[in-house]
């Protein structure tokens, strides 16, 4: 599924955008008319390309170049006497659920927001100092959206000038704490030490010593004016997070994905007990590409060949997080071998592109992190 999942970016409609689509790739779809002449391909539909399960008029189209349309929620294939369950897995996800499945006029709530939200960030995306916003669709979980549109604008869009003149002040933001709450001991008595409260050392350091108490003292009186109305706006905050937390709106990166996850073996653990012979459930949707076992059984998801932007701290400092590109270009083979279903793992090495800013790479804390659980190259089940 979500084969053409940039059909957001268009206002064609109907078998005219897939012909449009053809005639913008001839490579990929002659592609797809050779390999379908060895082997049998057949495309799912997705929730981004989900016109193409409404109309039957696609299924010729698309045959002209040996792809099989399957306009259905999942397909079943057969290996050593067991089945394996297929399906692009938005059906599990409550925002992207077919309602009515096949019907065009029954989209999703994600639909509507998504179609409207990438369509504009792809035809406004060359607008940029970038060209940042086609990549929205690289940014998942899609509740990390906002964080990644204002790390873009402080990073990219922001007049430099402003952003250099603010850059000093948020980078010594942590040094700013320390020494605040350094001179404060030193004033009130509670250490011997005199190191915050002596102008000697920024003094042995001249100018530089001289701009760097002046940022401090600076960024100490904007902290003391804020810390007014600071604590009762932190309490507030966190009594509103903790909501939130509880109905599931919102988490951090790990707490999403466990919850996402969690319909997804939910989803499996049905198939599994209405179809005993199933012996694999393969799904996509999360672009997070895995292997989980589950009482001798499998479930596959098959990620994602779109480019992954993951969330990274900075290293010091009050900065917005870098967002740090990557691929992971996979696919997965399951053959029967004896009395087992053996799923080989491949991947595709690509390199990450240097889409990073001198400033971004200097302050991310790391190159990148795992994105995903590592898979196992093998994975044997018993028939």
């Amino acid at each position: 599924g979500d084969a053409f999942g940039l059909w957001e970016f268009t206002d064609v409609e109907g078998l005219e955008k897939l012909r449009k689509l053809i005639g913008q790739f001839p490579a990929i779809f002659g592609a797809f008319r050779a390999a379908g002449e060895r082997i049998a391909i057949t495309l799912l539909p997705g929730n981004h390309d989900y016109e193409i399960a409404c109309y039957p008029e696609f299924e010729a189209e698309l045959a002209a170049y040996n792809i099989r349309l399957a306009r259905t929620v999942a397909v079943t294939r057969k290996i050593a006497g067991r089945s394996i369950w297929i399906e692009h897995g938005n059906q599990h996800d409550a925002f992207n659920r077919m309602p009515d499945f096949g019907n065009p006029h029954a989209q999703p709530i994600g639909y509507f927001i998504t179609s409207n939200m990438v369509s504009a960030a792809g035809k406004r995306s060359e607008k940029g100092r970038y060209n940042w916003l086609k990549d929205i669709q690289s940014v998942y979980p899609t509740e990390q959206v906002p964080y990644w549109v204002f790390s873009n604008y402080f990073y990219r869009e922001m007049s430099p000038f402003l952003r250099w003149l603010m850059l000093p002040f948020l980078l010594l933001f942590t040094i700013t704490l320390v020494t605040g709450a350094g001179a404060a001991l030193e004033y009130l008595r509670l250490t011997d030490t005199n190191l915050f409260l002596d102008n000697r050392v920024f003094a042995s350091m001249g100018y530089f010593g001289s701009a760097i108490q002046l940022i401090l003292t600076i960024n100490l009186s904007v902290m003391s004016i804020a810390a007014l109305v600071a604590v009762p706006l932190f309490l507030l905050g966190r009594d509103v997070e903790r909501t939130l937390r509880r109905f599931h709106v919102i988490g951090g990166e790990e707490d999403l994905a466990a919850v996402k996850e969690e319909d997804y073996i939910d989803a499996a653990k049905a198939v599994f007990a209405r179809e005993p012979e199933t012996v694999l459930f393969v799904y996509g949707h999360t672009h997070k590409p895995g292997v989980r076992r589950l009482d001798g059984r499998a479930i596959i998801n098959t990620g994602t060949w779109l480019k992954r932007l993951e969330k990274v701290p900075v290293r010091f400092g009050l900065l917005p997080p870098i967002f740090v590109p990557s691929f992971n270009l996979a696919y997965f083979r399951v053959a029967a071998a004896g009395d087992r279903v053996v799923i080989d793992y491949h991947r595709i090495p690509k390199e990450t592109p240097q889409e990073l800013s001198v400033v971004q790479r200097l302050l991310v804390s790391r190159g990148k992190r795992q994105v995903e659980e590592p898979v196992p190259p093998q994975t044997a089940l018993p028939v």
